[in-house]
């Protein structure tokens, strides 16, 4: 087999073709095989990953890695025609397509849809177990989805709660905030339950520009400034002349913070507070997100104090990890653990370590030196096992 991208999703496709040859052999491909082969990429790969994949005469068949980092979900449709089925990371891509949601698809299992349109299912992990990621609910996610069984909009409001709560025990002086102002999108429902609890007006004081996308991951600090300029623009009257408390989601680099505090005070703001509904991200996400290295995350080895500095604002107020938490178990208690990897560095598939996240920051540093190859990679899958597989 050849790898012809740098793209691990490539690399999980020709695994479970492998895992389907193999379990296929010379026999026509059936449900249970299909299944068998999933069960060995489960053996084979460690990471974070939710797989749609279409099999040319055969059917739909999606699976979710044994931890449940990522969401999936299934939903369908009653027609004159019989039942329609769709599996989706989001339930809101269910809800648009006018589909009922079923349920999440629970860590480690595997759904096939055949050509009949008949749906079946089975357990294909050992020990498996949900730890959604965390990041999922206070950034990544929709808030009209539902993951897990969590609503995510309701998350972010009482991510706002507790944010509010801190802000009362840490900042005696509340009177000196006329008004909170969200970063949006993400942060909207945060700081609209943080205003409230704190009993302060809420404004909206950016407009955004759609057609610019989520600036953390773009390549080059140049392009990522300049893209915050053009990303959100400020409406003067919210800012001239007042002390505001502005709330995002929370602070990756930090290159849109300090654009962002200094817009604020470039529309005429007094003082500008900044609140982060999450706790400092000090840890690259390994589990499918094009996260940053540590030494590209403005709160490694850094105090909140120097961060405030950083940022340019007059004050820092970052949520804690055990109320970050809490605001999601709060809603749905069945859910004993998550990975919170980019907060705290405890990676839940146990196998990343000191030397694992200095390998990936030094190629990071490399690709950046280099321009992109068109060589062609050849990858002998037999020799793929845990500790080799893309995560």
């Amino acid at each position: 087999r050849h790898i012809n991208t740098t793209s691990d999703s490539e690399v999980l496709l020709n695994v479970l073709a492998h895992e389907i040859e193999q379990t296929s052999r010379d026999a026509a491909l059936n449900t249970d095989m299909a299944f068998d082969a999933v069960s060995g990429v489960h053996k084979r790969c460690k990471g974070a990953y939710a797989v749609v994949a279409m099999i040319a005469n055969f059917g739909l068949l999606a699976f979710r890695d044994p931890n449940g980092i990522r969401p999936l979900v299934i939903g369908k449709l009653e027609t004159e025609l019989g039942t329609e089925y769709v599996v989706a990371s989001e339930s809101v891509a269910l809800d648009v397509l006018g589909f009922e949601m079923i349920r999440d698809v629970d860590p480690g299992e595997s759904v096939f849809i055949d050509m009949d349109g008949n749906l079946h299912s089975r357990q294909c992990a050992e020990n498996a177990k949900l730890n959604p990621c965390i990041f999922e609910y206070v950034y990544l996610a929709r808030p009209d989805s539902m993951i897990d069984n969590v609503s995510v909009y309701q998350t972010r409001l009482d991510m706002g709660k507790t944010l509010a709560e801190k802000v009362k025990r840490e900042w005696t002086d509340l009177d000196d905030i006329d008004v909170v102002i969200p970063i949006p999108d993400t942060s909207r429902a945060s700081a609209l339950q943080l205003s409230i609890t704190l009993g302060l007006d809420y404004r909206e004081g950016f407009i955004k520009n759609r057609y610019i996308g989520r600036t953390f991951i773009m390549p080059g600090q140049a392009l990522r400034k300049k893209s915050v300029r053009q990303k959100l623009n400020p409406i003067g009257i919210e800012f001239k002349g007042k002390n505001v408390l502005l709330v995002d989601d929370s602070i990756v680099r930090g290159t849109t913070s300090q654009q962002i505090v200094q817009m604020a005070r470039d529309a005429g703001a007094n003082k500008v507070y900044f609140a982060s509904a999450a706790p400092p991200v000090r840890y690259p996400n390994v589990y499918g997100i094009d996260m940053p290295s540590r030494d590209e995350l403005l709160a490694t080895d850094r105090t909140d104090a120097q961060i405030c500095e950083e940022i340019g604002a007059d004050g820092l107020i970052y949520q804690d990890l055990p109320d970050l938490v809490q605001a999601v178990k709060d809603n749905n208690a069945e859910i004993e653990n998550f990975d919170c990897s980019c907060f705290d560095g405890v990676y839940i598939t146990g196998d990343i370590d000191e030397a694992y996240l200095a390998n990936i920051e030094a190629k990071r540093g490399d690709e950046t030196l280099l321009k992109p190859s068109n060589a062609i990679t050849q990858l002998d899958l037999n020799l793929i096992d845990t500790e080799s597989a893309a995560d």
